[in-house]
């Protein structure tokens, strides 16, 4: 899906950080920070092996993605992308990413960790298809 909404293409492009949420296999939403790159059409994020996220994606792979907005303190509109997640054995891993390396490489030599500590421990590339999005 294209995105029309130039604030939110831009924002998707810039904010560090997005709240993905998954829904549990009893049906409650589960939410966790995430780091992300957006191509245009689609986000990319990498998750550690193993986890509730990656086994409630395999379970149902409906997800919301959203941006907090904040307009008093002028960081923007809300943003949320409602889709569909799947693992995506074709996207390149984390420390090959270079859009990926580009945004968050500061952050990974901050907390001490290399691309390839990061690729090591979050292997999971996650696509998300957007369906949906609001920004207000």
């Amino acid at each position: 899906m294209e995105i029309t909404d130039r604030e939110a293409a831009a924002r998707l492009t810039i904010e560090p950080i997005a709240w993905l949420t998954t829904v549990d296999a009893v049906g409650r939403p589960r939410t966790s920070p995430v780091w992300f790159v957006w191509d245009g059409e689609t986000v990319l994020v990498y998750s550690m092996a193993g986890t509730a996220r990656t086994r409630n994606l395999a379970a149902d792979p409906h997800v919301s993605f959203h941006l907090e907005g904040n307009h008093w303190a002028g960081t923007g509109d809300v943003v949320i992308v409602e889709g569909t997640a799947r693992v995506d054995e074709a996207a390149p891993s984390a420390d090959r990413n270079e859009p990926y390396l580009e945004k968050y490489r500061l952050q990974m030599e901050v907390n001490g960790w290399t691309p390839e500590w990061f690729a090591e421990h979050y292997p999971v590339p996650v696509r998300i298809e957007v369906e949906r999005l609001r920004s207000w």
